[in-house]
């Protein structure tokens, strides 16, 4: 089920090269951050 506008999101952790594995945790309280989806990007669609 979707959030709503401004509901927090959750924390997900992704692979960095330059960190091993970075975690929206990181950044709380620290540093703004914009989360942005592609749907099609990367495809012939």
């Amino acid at each position: 089920m979707p959030g709503q506008v401004g509901d927090k999101a959750p924390d997900f952790k992704l692979p960095s090269p330059d960190h091993g594995e970075i975690t929206l945790s990181q950044y709380a309280g620290d540093k703004h951050v914009i989360l942005s989806f592609h749907v099609f990007d990367f495809t012939a669609g």
